[in-house]
């Protein structure tokens, strides 16, 4: 399951990052009017502007990341009957068991 699981875990998450950076560029247009969020090098922003974008991106990005996974997950329960995380699980076990 690790096998097909993991390729196609990528792949939802590069396409999940596309469609955060897309919400993000939406997001700041409404809230900024402007096209492009301000960057970090950029001596015409102030640290204000530069850090709240940084926010604004860093929860979008986090939100988008959270939301993929766990649609991804529950689709691999839905399918296999298994949740993803329990093999990780079953393993970290067996690791530290025998190192004791």
């Amino acid at each position: 399951m690790a096998l097909i699981y993991k390729p196609l875990s990528l792949l939802i998450s590069v396409l999940g990052g596309m469609i955060a950076g897309a919400l993000f560029k939406q997001v700041w247009n409404v809230v900024a009017g402007q096209d492009d969020a301000p960057d970090a090098d950029d001596q015409d922003y102030t640290w204000r502007q530069v850090l709240v974008a940084a926010m604004v991106q860093g929860a979008i990005f986090g939100l988008v990341k959270a939301a993929i996974q766990r649609a991804g997950a529950q689709g691999v329960r839905k399918t296999t009957g298994h949740w993803p995380a329990d093999d990780r699980r079953q393993r970290t076990k067996a690791h530290e068991s025998s190192r004791s």
